[in-house]
């Protein structure tokens, strides 16, 4: 199937994985082990496990098989531990938990069911405050604000504009310039949060209006396969951002095409009609710039672009321009399949 899976949101995929610790510490604390009892083990060998594949991004990425002996009604049993520790020595006792129907069965004391409960627990937590604290700022700032509502469509003059963003600074904003280098239309970053949505003043410099917004984190779920379409997204004020731009209308062709060197390419409509057509290009958006740093320019950038309108009301347009510079996304539903299919057919 070459359709488009929806992307997992991150907090949805780390409250399932805090439920599966959860899940897994209570099985292991109060049922693996049920009718166990406790003895001493004495740690005999630890060695690495020769069959562990490491991550080579990862210093020390090693995994070790912990051997232990232990005695059982006078006889002894030499197995293989289920659970590892740093501060595990040779010769050291360890508790463990041993089926005395089975006494060649034994694993850990509950104490690592209870550590992965307790993180479970934590990241459970995390995602419910989290949850209800963005809930609360949109909320708020709905209250201020009101519900965001763009300028109608209106024609004039066409125009080249050059779309750039802030590099090298976690707080990075976005302009929206003439050929003059006259910014038209910013995000300028007014509060960045590590867990919260980011704050955003939306100032549109022709019309002399700042409208604050909440930019969520980018989104993403790499599914590293040709059937399987990668997903990249955030939300805008609480709502993922294609959903947001189909709402208001926004629709968006994507191909590559050949400008000196295989770039993007996006027609973006609203309500059917063509509004702009933009490429992504390198840092140096202005074709003077481009001229002079000839190597760099041939190297398409994320998150710049240069755009040809007749599109005087810029906000909507600027915010469909924003969705693919912060998601890093290729077609207008946040996957990368869109691209190729606009490419075939073009």
């Amino acid at each position: 199937m070459l359709g488009s899976f929806r992307g997992i949101p991150i907090k949805i995929f780390a409250a399932v994985l805090a439920l599966i610790a959860l899940g897994a510490g209570i099985y292991i604390s109060f049922f693996q082990t049920a009718g166990f009892e406790t003895t001493k083990a004495t740690i005999t060998s630890i060695e690495e496990d020769p069959n562990y594949v490491s991550d080579p991004n990862t210093e020390n990425d090693k995994q070790y098989i912990t051997t232990i002996k232990y005695t059982v009604d006078g006889k002894d049993y030499t197995r293989t531990f289920d659970f590892y520790s740093p501060d595990y020595k040779v010769g050291k006792e360890v508790e463990v938990k041993y089926d005395p129907k089975d006494p060649g069965t034994v694993h850990s004391t509950p104490v690592f069911g209870y550590v992965i409960m307790g993180i479970g627990g934590a990241i459970l937590l995390f995602v419910i405050v989290w949850t209800v604290k963005d809930k609360k700022s949109v909320k708020e700032l709905k209250e201020t604000r009101g519900e965001t509502v763009y300028l109608p469509s209106e024609k004039g003059a066409e125009r080249t504009l050059y779309f750039k963003t802030d590099l090298g600074t976690p707080k990075y904003g976005h302009q929206l310039e003439d050929k003059n280098r006259r910014t038209l239309y910013e995000a300028k970053m007014t509060k960045f949060t590590m867990t919260s949505p980011f704050g955003f003043d939306f100032i549109d410099h022709e019309h002399n209006t700042v409208t604050p917004h909440l930019v969520g984190h980018e989104e993403d779920t790499e599914w590293n396969s040709l059937l399987l379409d990668n997903h990249y997204t955030f939300k805008l004020d609480g709502e993922d951002i294609w959903k947001h731009l189909k709402r208001n209308g926004i629709t968006v062709d994507s191909k590559l095409a050949l400008s000196g060197t295989v770039t993007s390419a996006y027609r973006i409509l609203r309500d059917g009609e063509e509004i702009a057509v933009m490429e992504a290009t390198s840092q140096y958006v202005h074709e003077e710039d481009e001229a002079a740093h000839k190597v760099a320019s041939k190297v398409p950038v994320r998150g710049f672009y240069r755009i040809r309108t007749a599109e005087k009301n810029l906000d909507l347009l600027f915010v469909a321009i924003l969705a693919f510079a912060r998601s890093g996304a290729a077609d207008d539903k946040g996957g990368t399949f869109g691209m190729l299919k606009g490419t075939l057919r073009g």
